[in-house]
């Protein structure tokens, strides 16, 4: 059978106090309709429709890559009203519904629900809660067979104590959707279509209620204010950072990291607190991550360090290097085995050689830097000429004094060296020594400029 996913995102999200669509909000630095997109993508032969309301021209834009079909609530009352915006786009098969404000929910979870879905069986997520206040509750008959679900608004003090609630995920087949979507009403507390209704539809009728659980509460949370957003980021982090140790990363303190993306490490990686790791980011073995860095979009190689506080966007690094602390390495830096990129050091655009080193206090953009090359403190390369971006070549071995100024585009060749203090403009030759200063005065009878005395008025 085909299977159909509706989305709904039609919602206004009064409580999370924003401008912004509530579905536009980020979880582990994605929106949160993203991970449910991700989720659903994932099952087999899905199609996918995503119900928009309110910002809902935000919503299309934030989705503009994704193969999604887009159903417009103009009025937002209620979920079976949702779906039904939803009916004329369906296929012959199966439909699944899940909401956008819900981003945890895994991938086996749905294909495990949706396996009990038939032409003679419908499937409805439910989950046991300590604290079900907010959540309709599942009624079942005598026999244990869920025959309707109650909201809490309209809930009796006897079906409030009940803990099993309602996720509202539920699948079916469209055929059941057709029939029972129009026999719903709105003669509730709330004065909305409730798709939760069609539950009891579906046993007054005979067709069975098929329920399974989630892996755990927080795959089912949803999200309506920034208190619950930051309840599931913290969930969700407390995951990712399960997953790293039982591949066998060292974390300083599981509760201290944020992975923002796909994070894939090899075995004995440590990583000390605070980290965020942004994008995809693959991290070879034996590699340590000192506080508080931030890497995103990037490869690490083998054996590397990198010290607190640094900035990795967008690099690809090679084993046994050095980066930090303090270093900032912007896209298109590409280290070789053995280079060192040090405090306080800024590269972008820039490939430096096996075991070249920018030890402290520079800025190397735009440029290449040969193996083994040595780069002295408060080196510039002066790469940008307020119009067009230029290029600085360094041969193997050579040695730029600290403080140097390389105006690009210029080339220092192999064997080189450069005095410290040097403006370089013009190229330099293989094996030269470059230096160009001011010419150094000294007056031995030299009289410093002394303070005016003070006058009276």
């Amino acid at each position: 059978m085909t299977l159909d996913v509706v989305i709904l995102a039609a919602g206004q999200g009064t409580r999370m106090r924003s401008a912004r669509p509530k579905v536009l909000h980020e979880l582990a630095g994605r929106p949160l309709i993203n991970h449910v997109i991700a989720t659903a993508s994932g099952l087999e032969d899905a199609r996918l429709h995503v119900v928009i309301g309110h910002g809902g021209e935000q919503v299309r834009e934030a989705l503009a890559d994704a193969e999604v079909n887009f159903v417009v609530q103009a009025e937002q009352r209620g979920t079976g009203h949702a779906v039904a915006q939803a009916l004329e786009g369906l296929g012959d098969g199966k439909v699944l519904v899940l909401y956008a404000d819900v981003p945890l929910i895994r991938r086996d979870t749905l294909a495990a629900l949706l396996e009990r879905v038939g032409e003679q069986c419908m499937g409805l997520l439910t989950v046991e809660l300590n604290e079900p206040a907010g959540y309709g509750r599942i009624k079942r008959d005598a026999g244990g067979e869920a025959v309707a679900i109650v909201e809490h608004k309209d809930a009796s003090a006897e079906e409030r104590a009940i803990g099993e609630c309602n996720t509202g995920i539920m699948a079916m087949t469209a055929a059941h959707l057709r029939r029972w979507l129009p026999q719903l009403s709105a003669d509730n507390a709330q004065g909305e279509y409730y798709l939760t209704d069609v539950i009891a539809m579906a046993a007054a009728e005979g067709t069975a209620i098929a329920t399974t659980q989630p892996g755990s509460p927080g795959e089912v949370e949803g999200i309506n204010d920034r208190v619950q957003l930051a309840r599931l980021e913290r969930v969700y982090q407390a995951g990712e950072a399960e997953r790293l140790m039982r591949e066998g990363v060292a974390l300083a303190d599981p509760a201290r990291l944020d992975v923002r993306g796909e994070l894939l490490c090899a075995r004995d990686v440590v990583i000390d607190v605070g980290c965020v790791f942004a994008g995809r980011v693959e991290i070879a073995g034996d590699v340590r991550v000192g506080p508080y860095c931030v890497i995103r979009d990037s490869r690490i190689g083998p054996g590397s360090v990198i010290e607190a506080h640094s900035v990795i966007d967008g690099a690809v690094i090679d084993g046994d290097s050095q980066i930090g602390p303090f270093a900032r390495l912007r896209p298109g830096t590409q280290l070789a085995r053995g280079a060192k990129v040090g405090n306080f050091v800024e590269t972008k655009n820039a490939t430096l050689g096996e075991g070249a080193k920018i030890n402290h206090l520079s800025y190397v953009g735009d440029a290449r830097l040969g193996r083994g090359v040595n780069v002295g403190a408060g080196t510039i390369t002066c790469n940008y000429d307020g119009a067009n971006k230029h290029r600085t070549e360094i041969g193997d071995h050579a040695f730029i004094g600290s403080n140097t100024a390389l105006v690009a585009p210029v080339s220092v060749g192999e064997g080189a060296t450069v005095g410290a203090g040097s403006t370089i403009s013009k190229d330099v030759e293989a094996g030269a020594l470059a230096l160009a200063r001011g010419r150094q005065i000294s007056k031995s009878d030299w009289v410093r400029p002394q303070k005016s005395p003070k006058r009276d008025h």
